[in-house]
This record gives structure tokens, sequence and C-alpha cells, in this order.
């Protein structure tokens, strides 16, 4: 059994990548309904939650049915984290995750995310303090360094794991490689058979079916992993990489009525959420990714962007189940 402190995640958890504009309520809501163990929610600027910003604020909007919850949080402010952290933490997640591995140049530039991997020392500190501030368990997740030349993946590990984290999540990829080129989980796999590391320890980047899923957990010998791009238009992966790891045989592809039906819940969670015209709006990044296969789709997909009425777009995604009857084509 998998813990983080006292969380017990069952024998080999599936996590949530904290995804910017993707893993939102609506977005969780439908992972959770096909088995993910332990979700978190978009990274959330530390600035942003100490001047009360809405849109930093609204993201700690978590819900009982999520459990268990992690708000993760970025800064490259000692003070002003530690403070983020508090103010999460009145939002009663599971648990407080730091954010040092985003790597795109607004973050990482200015020393948050993955930036403070250039300053292990600062990181540690920085860690402490909000340990000490906060009674919630706190994670981390972090890639293996800024670039080939700074790889101490170990010594990171290690040193988060003496200021009090309860586990830790590491991106295969350095900062310089953004996502591109193959995560390499060989140093993962240094850092969970390290003999000094007794924290859990999760995998992540390119893991996109359960082939590979199993492959990595039997190689690796990670505790679990967490998901990232690979589920975004697929909550099923989660529920598919379950069942793979216990019976060794593939589900069957969902069918539109399936496709269909999620699609609608996070449409229809996505208008609870944030009203009816930002939800429609915000929903139409969805669309292309929850029917990637299917043949002549873009007409659909060109009237779903273009309209923004609940109604129009409940007629276009029922029709686009009762003209195609669950005939998928091969991406």
């Amino acid at each position: 059994m998998v813990k983080i402190a006292d969380i017990a995640l069952g024998e080999f958890p599936l996590l949530l990548a904290p995804m910017e504009d993707v893993s939102d309520p609506p977005f969780r809501a439908v992972c959770k309904d096909q088995g993910v163990d332990l979700m978190y929610t978009e990274f959330i600027s530390s600035e942003g939650l100490i001047r009360d910003a809405r849109k930093s604020v609204q993201k700690l909007d978590i819900y009982d049915y999520e459990r268990p919850i992690g708000i993760q949080i970025f800064g490259d402010k000692i003070e002003t984290m530690r403070e983020a952290a508090a103010i999460a933490e009145t939002a009663d997640p599971e648990l407080i995750d730091i954010n040092y591995g985003c790597p795109v140049k607004k973050v990482a530039c200015k020393g948050a995310g993955a930036g403070i991997l250039l300053d292990l020392p600062k990181m540690q500190r920085m860690t402490a303090e909000i340990v000490k501030q906060v009674d919630k368990p706190v994670t981390v997740k972090t890639r293996l360094g800024w670039d080939d030349d700074s790889i101490k993946i170990v010594e990171v590990a290690k040193r988060l794991q003496d200021v009090g984290i309860k586990a830790l999540t590491i991106h295969g990829r350095t900062r310089k490689q953004m996502y591109k080129g193959e995560a390499n989980w060989d140093f993962i796999a240094e850092v969970k058979n390290d003999p000094e590391i007794e924290i859990p320890i999760f995998g992540n980047g390119d893991v996109d079916s359960p082939e590979k899923a199993m492959e990595y957990r039997n190689k690796y010998g990670v505790d679990g992993i967490m998901i990232g791009r690979a589920s975004i238009g697929n909550p099923w992966i989660f529920k598919e990489i379950k069942h793979f790891l216990k019976t060794g045989e593939n589900l069957p592809e969902p069918d539109l009525a399936e496709r269909v039906k999620v699609v609608l819940k996070h449409l229809a969670f996505s208008i609870e959420w944030k009203g009816e015209k930002i939800g429609i709006n915000e929903m139409k990044r969805h669309y292309s990714n929850y029917f990637r296969g299917i043949q002549n789709f873009k007409i659909y997909r060109t009237r779903l962007v273009t309209s923004n009425n609940y109604s129009e777009v409940m007629d276009i995604l029922n029709e686009v189940a009762n003209t195609y009857q669950g005939d998928l084509i091969p991406v």
C-alpha cells in the first residue's frame, strides 16, 4: 500500500498531473470517474493568492468527490510561498504540492518552477518554510535539472526529504528539454533505488498507454505514475491502465456514445463552475481531443467551437453520436 503520510492511495496509484488550463474541477470530475487515485489543481501563483487575485483564488475550488486532492503552488519568493501555502491550506485539500518543475519562460526564468533547480539551497529553505507553515503533508513535483549538465536529482530528493516532504514526483526531462525528446526514467529509478530515500517516488513523462505503464512500473520500480498530457481528451486512460495492470488485457476503446456522455458531463460541470458563457467557451479547447480519430470530424468541430449556445452544443454532440454510431478510425 502506497501512502503519502496517512493518505492511502492503493498498491500502484495513478496521479493526474497539474496542468494549466486543463486540470480544473470539470476535467478532474471526469478523470475521477475513470479511476484516478490522486489529483492536483492547476498550479496556482503564490503572488496571485496573497493578492487575492480572482483567477488564482478560484483555482482553490475543490469538491468532496475529488478527494484525495492536492493544491499546487509556485513562486520564487520564500515568504510569499509560505503565505500562499497557508492560504491554500484553508481550502482543506489533503496535501500541499510545490511546483519546482514548470519549464515555461515566464515562470522558470524568474526563479520559480524549474528555475529553482539552479539554486538548491534556496529550494531547500523554501520547502522547509512551507513544511513548517502548514499541517497538511507537503509534496513536490520537479524535473531532473535545468539542463543535462546540472542534473542533481538524487541530491534534490535527499534535500527535500530531509526538510520533511512526504512524496516526490519527478518528470524525466530537464527544463531545457521543455516537452521535447524522450523522458529519461533512468534518473527517476536512481532516486527510487537510493537506500536513503524513504518517501514515495512517482514517475512522470511519456506514459501514454497501458502497456507503457506496466513496462515503466516493472522496469523502474516507481511507487506510482503521474499522467499529464496523455489524459487530455482521454480520461479513460486511468481505467485502461488499471485494467491492464490487473488482467494483462486491453479494454475496448470508448465508443461515440461513451465519448459524448463524458463530454456532456465535462461541459455541464464547466457551465456550473464558471457560468454558461465562460463554461462553453473554455470547453472549446477540449473537443478535438475528445473526438480525436473520428473521420470527417472537422465540420462538427467548427460548429462546436463557433457555438455559444448550450442547447445548440447539445444538439451538435447528439448529432455526432447518432451520425457515427461509434465508428472510429485509427489515429
